[in-house]
């Protein structure tokens, strides 16, 4: 029997991969939902290929627009719907929409699958209280597709309490080897191209500010129960390593794959079948040359950030961190504020005294958490204005 299969945020660098796999395996799994923001050109390719039963598109123009044009296929414009659409459990759910705008339809799809795949940091960092408690709930099985967190999550073997400490790798993005000064007159059209992964605008940002090592630090001590000062950061400019585990039995063990995320997709839709995808070879030359170092922190002075944090908090801070961080790159993209400022008005944001005492105040529920973001995002725009007109 095929695999019912949802991919949320399927126009993106993590819906596509999964579809391209999807494609190269059509007996064994059956696409049930799609969605989008507005990329309706790539939508349209996709529902011809793989014949969805229902799609959401959730800009209301382009969802207007699109419906006149498609009757055969039942669209919707928000998340709303799920109730409607799921009468019983599908197999699997990729989880990839970029950003904040993730968090809501994540948690709300978990008790209609008995697998999630959760490719989208910013659930994990906001919500994963919320996320942890429906997961239990409804006996949900979760993977995260990070690369890093797939292999953490991949060498543990689900005993996170065997584990001692966490190395995670970093590329150090496009400007590892440049200098902190150089850096203030980068263009959108540079920091976005990595030199190793192929990714979206926000992530390759994120990578090139290493706001996303900050990130990921923060979701490995929520999905592993572990303490922020056991989780370090090597840079590792071949990302050929993606996480090293050190056991409290004295054993360490490190994985290694292609630069490629269909290699945790793959794994994360076939996790309990033995299938076959196509990869390298051992790179015996990068083995002998893994050139892992620590972080310079004077050179990616966001790592500082992770200071602010404390233990498994899960705290309302962590939501001003990722609001803060999305609208300072969105004004970044758009040339509004320079690479530079993404690092100094995030630090600055972060230590402002309304924000600060977030830091022990836990989220209670889904609204407290769009509440704050929105709130987060329109003070960060107004600094970061105020700002501009003051130079």
């Amino acid at each position: 029997m095929k695999k019912k299969i949802v991919i949320l945020g399927s126009t993106g660098s993590i819906g596509k991969q999964t579809l391209e796999i999807v494609k190269n395996n059509k007996k064994k799994f059956n696409i049930i939902l799609l969605s989008t923001n507005e990329n309706i050109s790539e939508i349209s390719k996709q529902i011809k290929i793989f014949k969805p039963k229902y799609l959401i598109i959730t800009n209301y123009k382009k969802f207007n627009f699109f419906k006149k044009k498609n009757k055969k296929i039942k669209i919707f414009n928000n998340y709303d719907c799920f109730k409607k659409v799921f009468s019983k459990k599908v197999d699997y759910v990729m989880s990839s929409i970029s950003g904040f705008e993730g968090l809501q339809p994540t948690i709300e799809i978990i008790k209609h699958t008995k697998l999630i795949a959760i490719a989208n940091k910013e659930s994990i960092i906001c919500g994963w209280s919320l996320i942890h408690k429906e997961l239990m709930k409804n006996k949900t099985k979760f993977i995260p597709i990070d690369s890093e967190h797939f292999s953490i999550w991949s060498l543990s073997n689900n005993k996170y309490e065997d584990i001692d400490e966490i190395y995670i790798t970093a590329s150090g993005g496009p400007f590892l080897n440049k200098t902190r000064k150089s850096l203030k007159f980068v263009k959108p059209v540079h920091a976005i191209k990595h030199p190793r992964w192929s990714m979206g605008k926000k992530i390759s940002i994120d990578s090139a500010t290493m706001v996303n090592k900050v990130f990921e630090i923060i979701e490995a001590s929520k999905i592993f129960n572990l303490s922020i000062k056991k989780i370090k950061i090597l840079s590792h400019p071949d990302s050929y390593v993606h996480a090293i585990v050190k056991f409290k039995n004295g054993l360490t063990k490190i994985l290694i794959h292609d630069t490629n995320m269909k290699v945790p997709i793959f794994n994360s839709l076939f996790s309990s079948e033995s299938e076959v995808i196509y990869s390298e070879n051992l790179d015996i030359k990068k083995l002998n040359n893994l050139n892992l170092n620590k972080i310079n922190l004077k050179q990616f002075p966001a790592l500082k950030i992770i200071n602010l944090f404390s233990f498994n908090n899960n705290s309302l801070l962590e939501t001003v961190l990722v609001s803060a961080n999305d609208e300072l790159v969105d004004l970044f993209l758009k040339n509004k504020i320079n690479f530079l400022d993404i690092t100094k008005k995030l630090t600055t944001i972060l230590s402002l005294k309304e924000f600060k005492i977030l830091r022990t105040k836990k989220a209670n529920n889904l609204a407290q958490i769009i509440r704050l973001n929105r709130y987060v995002r329109l003070k960060t725009k107004a600094l970061c204005v105020k700002s501009i007109h003051n130079v």
